[in-house]
C-alpha cells in the first residue's frame, strides 16, 4: 500500500495509539465528502459528514435494528400543515441550540440556509451545496421566519412529503460563514454545524478527516462516547479488507463478499441488516433510446439471473422482485414477475424486432465504487454477460462515484452522459419522494430535479399528485402501492437487487446498532482498549 492512502492510514494508526477511543473507518468513497453543510458523495457523504457534523429540522430514528426508521424531531421540535391551507407548514424550532462556533440556531439561520441553496442572488448562495440540496426540496415555494423559533414554509402545491424532503437539508452556521470571510472554501476547512461531532482540525482531501465529540450537543443521549472518529477514503474493496486485517482501520463499509468468511474466522464482526435501498439501472426515455420499448425493458429484466448474482455477492443481497424490496408496505401486487426466463426474454426481443442479425448496442454509465454501489464492476460485468445472451450488447462508461452522481443530476440529455441510455444507480428508497416520486415525475426532469431519463406519463403524474395530496399515512400507502405496481408492471427500471449494508469491524468495536436506514448513529459506539 503506497502513496496518499498509506500516509493517511499510518497517520490514523498513530492517532489510535494515542487515544483508545479512536474509531477509524474505511469508507467506500474516493474522497472526503463536502464539509460545508450539504454533502456530496451520495448517501455515504450524508452518513459520515452530514448527520455527524450537522443536523436537519427533521431527522430519522436510528435507535433500532429491528424496525424500520421513522421521522423524528431534529432541530424542529414539531411541524404541522395548516388545516385550511395544505400548502402552508409551520415548524417550531428547538430552543437553546448552539452552532459549534457558539452562535445561536434560530429561525433566521434556517432562512439563511435555505437561501444558500435556492436563492442564486443571496451572498451566501453556494453552487456546490445547491447542486446537492436544491433537488431534494422541489416542493418549497417560499419561506419566512415568523418569530425567532418559528419558520413557515409554503409549498408550490399541497405536498405531504415535505418533512421527508427537509430531512436532507442540513444547517450550517451563518456566523461562521461571516467569520471565515464569507468564503465557502474557508468554511470547508473550519465548518460549524449543530451536530454531535465537530470537524475542528480540518481535513486532507482524499486522505482523512478527523471528527471530535461536541460535548455540548443539545441531545445529551447522543453526545459521542468516542474520543475521535477518523474517516479514510478507501474506494477499492480489497484495499479496505487489507487495511482492516492489518489493524490500520477498525471498521470498513462494504467488505469484498469473498472475504467475509475468512474475516469472521479471524475474529472480525460482520454486521448486516435489511434497509431501504435498491441497485438499479435507470433507463433513459429520450428519443432513440432502446428502452422506450416496454418489450425490451421487460426482456432485460427477465434476462438477469438475480440468484446467480446473489451467489457472486456471497449471499449479501436480497434479489429484487420489484423496485421496493419484497414485503415492503408499498410493494402492492404487480403482475409482471421478475423471474429469470431467458426464453421469454428472447421472445419479447423478437416481438420488438430484434434477433441474431439485429442486436441492440448501447452504452451504460457505471461507477467503479461508491455509496451503496456494492461491487459495481463485478456486478455489471455479470449483467453484461446475461444481457448479451438475449441480443443486448452493453458498452460501459466507467467513472468515479461522485462523477456518476453529477452525470445523474445533469440528466440523460446532458453531454456528460455521452449518449448513454442507462445509468447504474443505487437508490435510497426510504420515503415517498426520495424513493419513488423524484425519479419519474414529469416536471422533475433536469435541471428541476433528478428524473434522469426524462420519463413522462400523465397517469404516473396523476398518481404522484394523489400521493402529495394524501396526508393520512395509511391511505397514502395505498396510493404508493399503485405507483410501485406501475414501476414494476411497465419495467421502468432494470431492477436488480437490494443491499443488506454489510460492514466489517474489529471485535473491539462495541455499542453499534445498525439501524434499518441508509444513515447510522455513531454516538453510542465505544472501542475496547
Amino acid at each position: 500500500m503506497v502513496g496518499a492512502t498509506a500516509i493517511a492510514l499510518a497517520a490514523a494508526g498513530t492517532a489510535s495509539a494515542l487515544a483508545a477511543g479512536t474509531l477509524r473507518i474505511g469508507m467506500t468513497a474516493s474522497d472526503i465528502p463536502l464539509t460545508t453543510g450539504q454533502t456530496d458523495q451520495g448517501g455515504e457523504g450524508q452518513r459520515f459528514m452530514g448527520y455527524t457534523v450537522y443536523d436537519s429540522l427533521v431527522e430519522w430514528d436510528l435507535t433500532s435494528a429491528v424496525k424500520p426508521s421513522a421521522l423524528v424531531p431534529g432541530l424542529a421540535v414539531s411541524w404541522a400543515v395548516d388545516a385550511n391551507d395544505k400548502t402552508k407548514w409551520v415548524f417550531k424550532l428547538r430552543d437553546g441550540v448552539k452552532f459549534h462556533d457558539g452562535s445561536a440556531f434560530t429561525a433566521d439561520a434556517v432562512i439563511w440556509n435555505l437561501d444558500k441553496l435556492l436563492k442564486t442572488d443571496a451572498p451566501q448562495f453556494d453552487k456546490r451545496q445547491a447542486a446537492q440540496g436544491k433537488s431534494r426540496i422541489p416542493a418549497v415555494a417560499s419561506y419566512k421566519a415568523t418569530d425567532p423559533l418559528t419558520v413557515e414554509i409554503t409549498t408550490k402545491t399541497p405536498d405531504a412529503t415535505l418533512p421527508y424532503q427537509l430531512s436532507w437539508i442540513l444547517m450550517s452556521s451563518p456566523a461562521n460563514w461571516e467569520a471565515q470571510g464569507k468564503n465557502w472554501d474557508a468554511v470547508a476547512q473550519k465548518p460549524s454545524g449543530t451536530g454531535p461531532w465537530k470537524l475542528e482540525s480540518g481535513f486532507t482531501p482524499r486522505e482523512r478527516a478527523e471528527l471530535t465529540p461536541n460535548k455540548n450537543y443539545w441531545d445529551p443521549a447522543r453526545v459521542p462516547k468516542l474520543d475521535k472518529l477518523i474517516l479514510i477514503p478507501l474506494p477499492e474493496p480489497n484495499t479496505r479488507v487489507a487495511a482492516l486485517r492489518s489493524g490500520q482501520v477498525d471498521w470498513i463499509e462494504a467488505p469484498a463478499p469473498d472475504s467475509v468468511a475468512s474475516l469472521k474466522e479471524a475474529g472480525f464482526t460482520i454486521v448486516t441488516n435489511s434497509y431501504p435501498h435498491n441497485w438499479t439501472w435507470h433507463f433513459s426515455r429520450v428519443e432513440g433510446s432502446p428502452w422506450n420499448d416496454i418489450r425490451v425493458r421487460k426482456a432485460a429484466n427477465l434476462a438477469v439471473d438475480r440468484d446467480g448474482l446473489n451467489e457472486l455477492l456471497g449471499g449479501l443481497s436480497i434479489p429484487a422482485q420489484g423496485f421496493m424490496p419484497p414485503g415492503h408496505q408499498w410493494f402492492g401486487n404487480p403482475t409482471f414477475k421478475l423471474s429469470y426466463n431467458v426464453e421469454e426474454a428472447k421472445k419479447l426481443m423478437a416481438e420488438a424486432g430484434y434477433g441474431p442479425d439485429k442486436r441492440i448496442k448501447t452504452k451504460v454509465i457505471i461507477s467503479s465504487s461508491g455509496s451503496g454501489q456494492m461491487l459495481p464492476l463485478a456486478m455489471n460485468e455479470y449483467i453484461q454477460q446475461t444481457l448479451a445472451e438475449i441480443g443486448i450488447d452493453i458498452e460501459y462508461e466507467v467513472a468515479d462515484w461522485n462523477t456518476v452522481i453529477n452525470i445523474w443530476r445533469a440528466g440523460a440529455k446532458d453531454p456528460s452522459a455521452k449518449g448513454a441510455t442507462a445509468i447504474n444507480y443505487s437508490y435510497f428508497i426510504q420515503d415517498p419522494f426520495t424513493g419513488l416520486i423524484r425519479h419519474l415525475q414529469c416536471n422533475l426532469a433536469p435541471p428541476a430535479g433528478t428524473n434522469w431519463g426524462y420519463y413522462c406519463d400523465p397517469e404516473m403524474d396523476a398518481l404522484i399528485d394523489k400521493v402529495r395530496n394524501t396526508f393520512d399515512p395509511a391511505e397514502q400507502d395505498k396510493v404508493l402501492q399503485q405507483v410501485h405496481e406501475k414501476y414494476v408492471n411497465e419495467a421502468l427500471f432494470l431492477m436488480v437487487t437490494h443491499d443488506v449494508n454489510p460492514r466489517a469491524m474489529s471485535a473491539k468495536v462495541k455499542g453499534f446498532v445498525q439501524a434499518q436506514n441508509w444513515f447510522q448513529d455513531f454516538s453510542q459506539i465505544t472501542l475496547d482498549p
